[in-house]
């Protein structure tokens, strides 16, 4: 049976909430902050998976709407990408987004020297480093298919598998990490107690109501589409000048532009929150739908490869974090907070890491100057370098 491109998105959204269920019903998913949507996906691909072992084919489906829904939500970290947030975090914002870049650049190196022993793809080393880790589960979706145009084989499976295990390493890694620094150097809050400072808006200036009405929520699609339009024209300029870049960098491009231009003029009004939940709801239903397609069956070959890798770039992060980080930040307590979220985003999602860090902070005390620079840098602007990271990475060894 196959559904059509309707049937598929809605087949894609009730895979979504069965996820958010079976979430609900099993806390330890909550605690280490699996995402609903790889829930609902994965149980969808096993049962599909398992159909297929037994020579059944019960379902295929219409992904065409699987990439504007990949664009679209990077389009919406685009529009994140403000230059007044980046000097509001002063130059601590700058060293701790540098020194992230510069450790994806380590990951991949890590990823394609541990590659060759494990005998597999050197760009294997990749998708299992910056790729999945640094950029989470939709990085890796979304750079899937170049990684198998180039000679990786179930790239998808690989990227979702090695992004699976390093969002569950970030969580156990983190609040260990962070923990350890505060004890071991006397650390304390200089912070006046309250309660632990929310991530800055992602945009500017929501509305004051806290929600957008249904004019404001028309204006924000428009924006949205025509940022997508325009971004295709931009990767068509790319193509063009035999530049290989996903799909996504046009869009991401055109929003960073249009919101430091309302930044500038405030001629949009754009609203962080409208364009932050189209965003998530992009995000939902894409890897729902990217990972509803997966063969799980094609990992089984590459099982103890991923395992590896993941296993040694978890070490990286976490003596990077105690040693280099902790130290190039302050070596104060919210440095020590820092490299908890560090360990979270490097390893899994922005979600990790505002976990680690909201963990040490209910018990040690506030870390605002923590609270807005790691969701800053780890939600906005370091998509941006990595997608440069990936993309050189894969011009070089493919």
């Amino acid at each position: 049976m196959k559904l059509s491109l309707v049937e598929t998105v809605a087949f894609a959204g009730i895979a979504l909430y069965i996820g958010a269920g079976v979430r609900r019903l099993i806390p330890v998913l909550s605690r280490y902050n699996i995402p609903a949507p790889v829930i609902g996906g994965l149980l969808v691909a096993a049962a599909l998976t398992a159909a297929r072992s037994a020579g059944h084919t019960p379902l295929t489906f219409d992904t065409t709407l699987q990439s504007p829904l990949m664009i679209a939500f990077f389009a919406s970290i685009g529009f994140a990408a403000s230059l007044s947030l980046l000097r509001l975090g002063g130059p601590q914002v700058v060293i701790f987004f540098v020194a992230s870049t510069v450790l994806a650049i380590v990951q991949n190196v890590v990823g394609v020297l541990l590659s060759y022993p494990l005998g597999v793809h050197p760009l294997f080393g990749v998708l299992a480093g910056s790729v999945t880790l640094t950029g989470g589960p939709a990085t890796g979706l979304a750079f899937a298919p170049l990684f198998e145009e180039a000679g990786v084989t179930g790239a998808s499976a690989i990227a979702i598998a090695a992004a699976m295990l390093g969002i569950i390493s970030g969580g156990l890694v983190g609040g260990p990490v962070g923990t350890w620094l505060i004890r071991r150097n006397s650390l304390r809050s200089s912070a006046p107690p309250r309660p632990a400072a929310e991530p800055a808006e992602p945009a500017g200036g929501s509305s004051s109501s806290g929600g957008a009405d249904a004019q404001d929520l028309m204006k924000h699609v428009v924006i949205m589409l025509a940022v997508l339009w325009a971004g295709e024209w931009i990767s068509r300029g790319f193509t063009a000048l035999k530049v290989t870049l996903p799909g996504y960098i046009g869009a991401m491009l055109a929003a960073a532009f249009v919101r430091n231009l309302d930044d500038r003029t405030r001629w949009l009004r754009l609203s962080g929150q409208a364009l932050e939940e189209l965003g998530a709801v992009a995000l939902s239903l894409f890897i729902t739908m990217a990972l509803m397609t997966l063969d799980l069956a094609k990992l089984a070959a590459v099982a103890l490869p991923i395992l590896v890798l993941v296993s040694v770039q978890v070490a990286l992060i976490a003596a990077v974090s105690v040693w280099a980080m902790f130290r190039l930040m302050g070596r104060d307590y919210d440095s020590a907070v820092m490299s908890a979220g560090l360990c979270g985003f490097m390893l899994g999602t922005t979600a990790n890491a505002v976990a680690n860090m909201g963990a040490l902070v209910q018990k040690y005390g506030p870390a605002p100057r923590a609270f807005l620079i790691v969701p800053m840098v780890g939600a906005f602007f370091i998509d941006f370098t990595n997608a440069i990271v990936i993309n050189t990475f894969l011009n070089l060894l493919k």
